[in-house]
Protein backbone atom coordinates (compact mmCIF):
# COMPACT_ATOMS: atom_id res chain seq x y z
CA UNK A 1 0.00 0.00 0.00
CA UNK A 2 3.32 2.45 0.65
CA UNK A 3 4.15 1.53 -3.02
CA UNK A 4 0.58 2.75 -4.08
CA UNK A 5 0.48 5.88 -1.89
CA UNK A 6 3.69 7.18 -2.91
CA UNK A 7 3.16 6.25 -6.76
CA UNK A 8 0.40 8.37 -7.22
CA UNK A 9 2.13 10.97 -4.89
CA UNK A 10 4.35 11.14 -7.68
CA UNK A 11 1.49 10.86 -10.15
CA UNK A 12 0.52 14.50 -8.12
CA UNK A 13 3.37 16.49 -8.20
CA UNK A 14 3.47 15.48 -12.23
CA UNK A 15 0.74 17.52 -12.93
CA UNK A 16 0.06 15.41 -16.10
CA UNK A 17 -3.61 15.29 -15.49
CA UNK A 18 -3.83 19.37 -15.68
CA UNK A 19 -1.78 19.63 -18.31
CA UNK A 20 -3.88 16.72 -20.42
CA UNK A 21 -7.10 18.91 -19.09
CA UNK A 22 -5.61 22.21 -20.72
CA UNK A 23 -4.50 21.41 -24.02
CA UNK A 24 -4.93 24.03 -26.31
CA UNK A 25 -6.19 21.51 -28.97
CA UNK A 26 -6.43 24.45 -31.72
CA UNK A 27 -2.94 25.78 -31.01
CA UNK A 28 -1.63 22.14 -31.42
CA UNK A 29 -2.85 20.84 -34.23
CA UNK A 30 -1.75 24.30 -35.77
CA UNK A 31 1.26 24.12 -34.70
CA UNK A 32 3.52 22.86 -37.24
CA UNK A 33 5.96 20.85 -35.02
CA UNK A 34 3.20 18.91 -34.56
CA UNK A 35 1.05 18.53 -37.08
CA UNK A 36 3.60 17.87 -39.87
CA UNK A 37 5.31 14.68 -37.87
CA UNK A 38 0.92 13.60 -36.99
CA UNK A 39 0.54 14.14 -41.18
CA UNK A 40 3.54 12.32 -42.20
CA UNK A 41 2.70 9.69 -39.92
CA UNK A 42 -0.81 9.82 -41.44
CA UNK A 43 0.18 9.63 -44.84
CA UNK A 44 2.49 6.72 -44.72
CA UNK A 45 -0.52 4.50 -43.26
CA UNK A 46 -2.21 5.92 -46.10
CA UNK A 47 0.54 4.56 -48.31
CA UNK A 48 1.76 1.08 -46.41
CA UNK A 49 -2.23 0.94 -46.69
CA UNK A 50 -2.15 -0.22 -42.48
CA UNK A 51 -5.73 0.36 -42.15
CA UNK A 52 -5.68 -1.21 -38.74
CA UNK A 53 -3.40 1.52 -36.99
CA UNK A 54 -4.84 4.37 -39.23
CA UNK A 55 -8.14 2.97 -37.45
CA UNK A 56 -6.64 2.86 -33.79
CA UNK A 57 -5.12 6.80 -34.53
CA UNK A 58 -8.59 8.03 -35.56
CA UNK A 59 -10.36 6.18 -31.93
CA UNK A 60 -7.64 7.54 -29.95
CA UNK A 61 -8.36 11.09 -31.66
CA UNK A 62 -12.08 11.13 -31.27
CA UNK A 63 -12.51 9.96 -27.74
CA UNK A 64 -9.77 12.89 -26.61
CA UNK A 65 -12.22 14.78 -28.40
CA UNK A 66 -15.15 14.06 -26.93
CA UNK A 67 -13.78 13.52 -23.68
CA UNK A 68 -13.84 17.42 -23.68
CA UNK A 69 -17.12 17.75 -25.04
CA UNK A 70 -19.79 19.62 -22.79
CA UNK A 71 -21.73 16.78 -22.74
CA UNK A 72 -18.95 15.12 -20.83
CA UNK A 73 -19.08 18.12 -18.23
CA UNK A 74 -23.05 17.42 -17.67
CA UNK A 75 -22.25 14.08 -16.39
CA UNK A 76 -21.82 14.67 -12.96
CA UNK A 77 -24.32 16.91 -11.55
CA UNK A 78 -23.71 18.21 -7.59
CA UNK A 79 -21.29 15.10 -7.64
CA UNK A 80 -23.54 12.33 -8.49
CA UNK A 81 -23.12 10.64 -11.84
CA UNK A 82 -26.13 11.24 -14.41
CA UNK A 83 -26.80 6.99 -15.06
CA UNK A 84 -29.15 8.23 -18.09
CA UNK A 85 -26.42 10.31 -19.50
CA UNK A 86 -22.96 7.73 -18.35
CA UNK A 87 -25.08 4.72 -20.02
CA UNK A 88 -24.45 5.76 -24.02
CA UNK A 89 -20.68 6.51 -22.86
CA UNK A 90 -20.29 3.49 -21.46
CA UNK A 91 -21.52 1.35 -24.37
CA UNK A 92 -19.87 3.95 -26.74
CA UNK A 93 -16.26 3.00 -24.49
CA UNK A 94 -17.30 -0.71 -25.01
CA UNK A 95 -17.64 -0.77 -28.53
CA UNK A 96 -14.75 1.22 -29.02
CA UNK A 97 -12.59 -0.68 -26.63
CA UNK A 98 -14.66 -3.61 -28.99
CA UNK A 99 -13.19 -2.62 -32.27
CA UNK A 100 -9.15 -2.02 -30.93
CA UNK A 101 -9.70 -5.36 -29.58
CA UNK A 102 -10.41 -7.22 -32.96
CA UNK A 103 -8.06 -4.94 -34.88
CA UNK A 104 -5.23 -5.87 -32.80
CA UNK A 105 -5.95 -9.35 -31.79
CA UNK A 106 -8.62 -10.77 -33.97
CA UNK A 107 -7.96 -10.35 -37.21
CA UNK A 108 -4.86 -10.98 -39.02
CA UNK A 109 -2.89 -8.99 -41.86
Amino acid sequence: MEIWTKLTAWFDSTHLHEQIKDVDYIALFTNPWFIIPFGLMVGYMFFKQNWKDLIITVILIAVWWISGTAYMNSLLVNGEIQIEKILPVIFGGAAALGVVVYLLFGRSD
